[in-house]
């Protein structure tokens, strides 16, 4: 009796694999989400429906056009890679264009700084300590 209920739920299983629809990967429609549809554009001409540019960036900037940095509200008044940015504090250009910060260090006043271990800029930039800093504390355990 075991054996004939354990071929005949088999044969009840077989036959429902058999008839279920098959999806492969490739039939399933992709596309871009609403939310991507909504903070980008088409590209006038494009043949590909799929296809999407960014939209310009309100602060991108050509050596031509670096007068948009010095604007109120920009990020910063120096043209980098086409996007203003503030030199002074930016990580990946610190002090000037793609002069980025080695890990662990931060760009304070245009310089790469070690915020745990420098004088001047101990824990965050310009605190200064009047002895020493350690671990981003100053005069800490003397």
């Amino acid at each position: 009796m075991a054996k004939a209920t354990v071929l005949l739920l088999l044969l009840v299983l077989a036959a429902a694999a058999a008839t279920a629809p098959t999806t492969s990967m490739a039939t399933i429609p992709t596309g871009r989400s609403r939310f991507l549809l909504a903070h980008q554009h088409r590209a006038a001409g494009a043949g590909d429906p799929y296809y999407y540019r960014p939209l310009p960036s309100m602060y991108g900037c050509s050596e031509k056009s670096a007068a948009m940095c010095v604007a109120p509200g920009s990020p910063g008044p120096t043209c980098c890679g086409g996007r203003c940015v503030d030199t002074a504090a930016s990580g990946d250009h610190c002090g000037g264009c793609n002069k980025a910060c080695k890990h662990g260090r931060t760009c304070c006043g245009g310089r790469c700084v070690d915020l745990l271990f420098d004088r001047d800029n101990c824990g965050s930039c310009s605190n200064r300590c009047s002895k020493r800093c350690t671990y981003g504390l100053c005069n800490y355990a003397q």
